[in-house]
């Protein structure tokens, strides 16, 4: 397998960057790198997926490019897409049927690990409403082989 550029991920700030040691870049011979890469970035929006309301009426990236995505998709003559649509899911409701399509959304991304062996789960750490706003937390468990990632 090849390695990627390791990149290390945060729980508690849901965040993640490349990871450093001795001055320099890491490398990753796992496919954990590229699992965190595939889902967290945003996959363009189907033209039949619902879309989330914008957090705010002005000029915001969800104003502005309401379906996300990476513009090189568009050059990808396979028409195979980069990231996943949990984006999707930001504004949703603790429910069963939120936590099956995200358990979709990180197959659809991670569809490239299947030949590895690829179990995805999600489940929900945190419910309860706070401010008016949805608080629940989700969390997904992606088992690729051996190695596993948790976001």
């Amino acid at each position: 397998m090849a390695s990627h550029l390791a990149l290390t991920y945060d729980r508690a700030t849901r965040r993640a960057d490349l990871a450093f040691a001795r001055g320099g870049l890491v490398l990753d011979p796992t496919p954990l790198s590229p699992a965190i890469v595939s889902l967290l970035s945003d996959r363009r929006a189907r033209p039949d997926d619902p879309l989330p309301l914008p957090a705010a009426p002005t000029l915001t990236p969800d104003v502005l490019n309401p379906r996300r995505g990476w513009v090189g998709d568009a050059l990808d003559a396979e028409g195979q897409r980069c990231g996943s649509r949990l984006w999707l899911l930001n504004r949703e409701r603790e429910t069963n049927q939120v936590r099956n399509r995200a358990e979709l959304y990180a197959r659809e991304a991670l569809a490239w690990a299947v030949p590895l062996g690829l179990s995805v789960t999600a489940e929900w750490l945190e419910r309860g409403v706070r401010a008016g706003a949805v608080a629940g937390v989700l969390a997904y468990r992606a088992c690729i082989g051996r190695d596993e990632v948790l976001v």
